[in-house]
Order: structure tokens, then sequence, then C-alpha cells
């Protein structure tokens, strides 16, 4: 436990030399304070945009305005591109992440084979050997070791029992297998499961939601963590309830105000230090106790202490009920989070053991945490290689900034500008919708009420009529200010690049009235979103499917080591097309297919399965795989088999009917037109004076 408390020094005095002190946690307290300095301006933009989101009055506007109407049409854009951006990425029920091998795998072959019979022909060995059979003797081995596949990676206790499995493409047609393809895919099984298991979707809602808001989305980890998994064993009632813990990745959102980066890096990779401000209760702090590497004593001590929290400047706008925010400070310890590289010396000096195998020179990465002017926990970074836990993802990239530009910072200005001519409406609306009138005292009793009702009757005594009681009328400039507020609205889409028909604006007209034009619209309002999810690709999936892929090489005891080159794909960017348009795309070339001379150029069975998906339908549910669709073809032809055998037709005269007199059968061919096309019967033809000649003869002649 480190102490940098003085004796005989108050709390303030001790505050003002915290930064003067030689040792870890006046350089970890002078390093939160750069980076609290550095990042003032961004605080104003994300107060300004959370101000605008939440209809909160501020000090732009005149004072002398009587309405405080505010429009949050703020709110309803960044609703609409959070809304827009889940949409996407999560639509298909599966993160989007994927594993693939590299174009060309090291370390793991690409395809392995069977060896053919004339290969698998080897001339027999004696039991002697030879030199380079692959049977050597170890030395102080009792038997010889069998032939290893190094060509098979990871899959070596899958497939390395085969000995007719060799490396290589299959040249004649012999059974082939991928390695390294089988190897990337075991590898997104596992991250997509613990992915699950972590809540990541939820999480990485959070982190989406400030990324529209204040421009900046941070996520944590992932880190190793404790899972209980829930088991009985046994059968019936005797059944046992046996769980067991099993270590798990976990990851987390942190908010962009708690997150304190190196002033001078313009993104994660390039900050030399990176530090997160914690509020913890009671029972969080004792929480502590029991996780790895944390000082049970110095958190003892620092609760014994009270609470320390300091409250910043933007989190008097943030808590607004001064009797909640002033519950919350009594109650929280403000504890601060330290990753970054430190001096060799000075590491040593906070308590943590450095391995002689360290070479990284004078500096070494550590992870502090400092509360109360204490260190709680003091460690070398866990990670191999070294990388800092934390992904921050941009809305819109802020030119060599970290923090980002979201949606309620670009349409300030029309926010402002709705937000004045609304409110000038409704004022001028106010005079103009009632009568003022103009009274000329003189000419009435004294004494008579002012007030105004139907059947009024006021008491002149002088003058003439009409002149002692005149009624004027404001002008009415209120559709100016509503056609303003509307070329304002417009410009909200316009620096948003979000049109008002993608959350639900009704009487839509012009080009949004056909269908064709609504496919241009909504193409169009997708270029932005795309620019978006390439940067949720680039800055947020990518880096966390890496961390995940390194935490499993490094933590995960029960994956198997898979050998080679393997690429982290984010699909965040593949699914940005609209889902209509992909749908009628994926219906078009469906129909190319019924071509026979097309056909083979298609995978009809991913055709299938990406039209499924377009459909919001969970393709696993109704379409099969390869495998599947060759048995159920087999079934159907089964059953088309069986139904055409029970319809045949029975009703063809038998074989020998033509020997019983019938009609002959070749006779009775009438073939496929409609002019008889039989067979004439050829036989003996009838001679005179039998039954059937025709011809004439001389007999009938002389008769007549």
């Amino acid at each position: 436990m480190v102490d940098i408390r003085k004796s005989g020094q108050t709390d303030e005095e001790q505050e003002l030399e915290i930064s003067e002190e030689e040792g870890v946690i006046g350089y970890i307290y002078d390093k939160f304070e750069d980076a609290e300095n550095g990042r003032f301006s961004d605080e104003q933009r994300w107060l300004d945009a959370y101000k605008n989101y939440r209809g909160s009055e501020n000090e732009e506007y005149r004072s002398s305005e009587r309405s405080k109407v505010f429009v949050k049409v703020t709110k309803v854009k960044v609703l609409a591109a959070y809304g827009q951006i889940i949409d996407i990425l999560f639509a298909n029920k599966r993160f989007p992440i994927s594993v693939t091998s590299t174009p060309k795998p090291e370390g793991i072959a690409e395809f392995a084979h069977l060896k053919n019979p004339q290969q698998q022909k080897q001339p027999e060995i004696g039991p002697e050997g030879f030199a380079g059979d692959g049977m050597e003797l170890l030395p102080g081995a009792l038997e010889a070791t069998m032939p290893e596949k190094p060509f098979l990676g990871g899959l070596s206790t899958e497939f390395g029992e085969s000995e007719n499995l060799v490396a290589g493409r299959a040249k004649m047609g012999e059974p082939q297998i991928e390695p390294a393809a089988l190897a990337a895919l075991n590898m997104e099984k596992v991250i997509q499961d613990q992915l699950v298991d972590s809540n990541a979707v939820n999480i990485f809602r959070h982190a989406l939601f400030e990324a529209c808001l204040l421009g900046t989305g941070v996520i944590k980890g992932p880190f190793s963590n404790t899972k209980t998994v829930h088991r009985w064993n046994g059968v019936g009632e005797e059944r046992t309830y046996a769980p067991y813990d099993k270590t798990m990745p976990s990851i987390e959102a942190v908010s962009c105000w708690d997150f304190y980066p190196d002033p001078s890096a313009v993104s994660v990779n390039d900050c030399e230090y990176v530090i997160q401000r914690h509020r913890f209760n009671r029972s969080q702090m004792r929480g502590l106790i029991g996780k790895p590497f944390f000082d049970k004593e110095a958190i003892t001590d620092c609760i014994s202490r009270g609470p320390n929290y300091v409250e910043r400047g933007y989190e008097g706008s943030l808590y607004s009920d001064e009797a909640n925010d002033l519950r919350y400070r009594e109650n929280r310890f403000e504890v601060l989070e330290f990753w970054g590289v430190l001096d060799r010396k000075m590491a040593e000096a906070a308590g943590i053991d450095i391995p002689k195998s360290n070479d990284d020179g004078d500096s070494v990465s550590v992870n502090i945490w400092v509360c109360n002017h204490m260190i709680l926990r003091a460690m070398m970074n866990p990670f191999t290689p070294d990388r800092l836990p934390y992904q921050a993802v941009p809305y819109e990239i802020n030119p060599y900034h970290l923090f980002g530009v979201g949606v309620a910072e670009n349409m300030e200005d029309a926010q402002l500008l709705m937000n004045g001519h609304m409110r000038m409406a409704i004022d001028n609306l106010a005079l103009a919708g009632n009568m003022v009138f103009d009274i000329d005292e003189t000419q009435l009793v004294p004494g008579q009420s002012m007030e105004v009702f139907p059947g009024k009757i006021f008491r002149r005594q002088s003058g003439v009529t009409g002149t002692a009681v005149n009624g004027l009328k404001f002008p009415n400039t209120a559709p100016e200010n509503l056609q303003m507020f509307q070329t304002a609205r417009q410009l909200a889409d316009e620096e948003t690049g979000i049109p008002s028909i993608t959350h639900g604006q009704t009487g839509v007209t012009g080009t949004g009235r056909t269908a064709a034009g609504l496919s241009m619209l909504l193409s169009s309002a997708g270029l932005s979103i795309k620019t978006v999810i390439k940067n949720i690709d680039d800055f947020m999936l990518k880096p966390m499917g890496e961390a995940f892929f390194q935490w499993n090489m490094q933590f995960n005891e029960t994956q198997q080591d898979i050998i080679g080159d393997l690429e982290i794909k984010p699909q965040g960017s593949a699914a940005v097309m609209q889902k209509e348009v992909r749908t009628q795309r994926l219906t078009t070339l469906l129909q190319t297919v019924t071509n026979p001379m097309l056909a083979p150029f298609i995978k009809i069975p991913n055709l299938i399965r990406e039209l499924a998906i377009s459909q919001d339908i969970d393709p696993d549910q109704l379409v099969n795989d390869m495998n599947e669709a060759a048995i159920f073809a087999d079934i159907l032809r089964g059953l088309n088999e069986r139904q055409t055998g029970e319809t045949a037709p029975t009703t063809g005269q038998p074989q020998d009917m033509g020997a019983m007199g019938g009609v002959s059968q070749g006779a009775a061919n009438t073939g496929d037109d409609q002019t008889g096309g039989g067979t004439i019967g050829v036989g003996t033809s009838p001679t005179a004076g039998e039954s059937g000649f025709t011809a004439n003869t001389g007999e009938s002649e002389v008769g007549s």
C-alpha cells in the first residue's frame, strides 16, 4: 500500500502538493489534469449536444422572449441515426464480425487431401527402419515418435490420425479439406459464442448511442471474467446441483464523460496513456477486494477515510437536481484507472514486479488504480502484445482530434434557428390573435371598469360616437416565421444527412411520392450512414475482434492453438444496402438462375440464404444447407416415384388381344397427329371370287 499523506496537513494542502510529489500517484494525477484540460473544449460541445437533445433552456436566447418552447428535432435526428445503425448492424441476429484465413496462410496448409491408391502404395519397411523415415527414437523416449503433420496446425488432433492425408490441392478429385478455413471457422464460432455470453449487443448499443449524440462511443475490454455455469448431474430424483466456473471474456461500455485519453493523441493507438474515472459507492469499493491484484488493506483504509468524490464542471448541467446531486457526491469515491507507460524505476517503486525477461528498455506498460491518494492496484499490462484495452469510434471523424462529431453538433445552428423562429411566431400570435384597445378617457364617464366582455357598455359623456374606444390589431408575422422554421428544418436534413422521410415525416411531396423516387431518397440517405458504419468497422469492430482473438490465444485454456494467418473482417458495411433494394436485386438474380446456361455460375444455396436474411427471416430455421438439401431432394424423389407408380393408367388392352381377333397393336397406333398416323396392315390381296375382291370381271358385264 502506498500513501502520500503527510501528518499535520489539511486536505487542501495535500491536494496542492499532489502534483509536486515524486512518485506514481503524483504522476497519475498530473496526467489526469492534463487530459482534463485537454478535453475542455470537447466537454463544451457535449454539453451543447446534450441540452439540444433534452430540450434544456440555455443562455443563447433573449430574455425578452416570453415563449420558451423547444422543438426537439435534435432528439428525432439522433434517434433516427441510432435506429438505422442498430438495424444495420444487428438485424441478422449475429454479431457483425467474421474470421477468415489470409489469401496465403502461413503455418497451416490452405488445402489438404487424401492420397490416391497409387500414392498410398509404399514399400514395406523392415523392423530396423531407415534414416529419415520419421520414426526416430528421441533421447529418453521409450518408443518412436509418430510423424507429425504441421500443415494441419491446431487441427492435428482432429485429422492427424489419418496417415494418407497430405498437404496440397487435390489433382484427381481426391477428398480434400481446407485446414486454414476450418481453423478460421472454429475461431469465429468461439468468438461469436463469447460475444453472446458477454451481452455484447446491449453494450454496443450504449456506445453507439453516445456516438450518435456526443460524437464518440467507447468500448473497454475484453477482460477475463469468471462465469458460473449451472449444471445438474444425475437422472430423476437423484439429480444434484454441480455448478462450475468458466473463464470468459467480458466487455463494458465507457461513457465519454469518464474517458480521459492522452490530449496529444488523434486515436487510441496513438495514446501514451488512458485514464478512466470511476464513481464507486461503498459496495462497489468492497467488490474490488475479491478481484485479482487488488490490495485489500489499501481498499479497506480508503473506505474508512470516507468518500472523496470531486464534482466536475460539466456535472452541474447533467444533474440538475441539486438535492440528488448532493447525496450523489456524499456517497461516492473517485477512482482513477491508469493504463499507460511508466518509467521502470517508478514502476518498481510502486511495487510492480518486472520480470527479467522484459526487454522494453527503461519503460514498462502498466495498469494502476488510484483512490484517495492510495494505490489500490499496481501491475504490468496483462495483455500480450501490449495494448490499451479501449476502442473509441467516432460517428463522424473530427480531423486531427480523437473525439468525433455527432448528429446533435452537426445540426446545432439549425436547432437554434428553429427554436428562435417558432418562439417569435408564438409571441407574435399572442399579440396578433388578441385585440388591443385605445381608450380616450376624456370622453367616458369616470369610474367605469375597463374589463371587456360580450355586452359590455361604455358610458360616454362627450365626443363623437365611436372615437372613445378603438380596437387595434397587430400585424400577423407568424407565416413568415413558420416559413423560416421549415427552411431551418430542411437545413437540418442537409447538415445531418438524415432526411425527414426516414423517421416518419408525413405529407411527402415531389420525388418521394413514387417508389423509384423513394428508393433514390433512401439510397442517398444511406450514403451518410455508410460512412458511419465504415467508421464503426475500422475503429470498433475490427479492433474488438482482434482483441477477442488475442484473448483466446492467451487466456482460453479450452481452445486449441490455431496456427496460421487469421484475419478479422467486420461485416457492418456489407449490410448498409437498403433491405428493399437488396431484396429486389436478389430476387432478380434468382430469376436469372432459371436460365440453364447461367445456373452453374450461381451459388444458389448462398443466394437463398441472403434472400432470407434481407427479409428478416432466420435462414437457419427455413433454409437447408447442401447436405440437408440433398437428403430432402432424395425424399421428394422417392415420393414422386411412389405417387407416379400408384396413378399409372391400367385401361390398356392385353398384349395378346391381337391374337384373339382384336385390332393389331401396330394398326391401333394412331400417332400424335389427328390424321390417323397408324400403320396400314400388310397381307395377301384377295383373288377373283373371294370375298373382298372389288375388281371388274367379265362375267358381270355379260350378265348385264
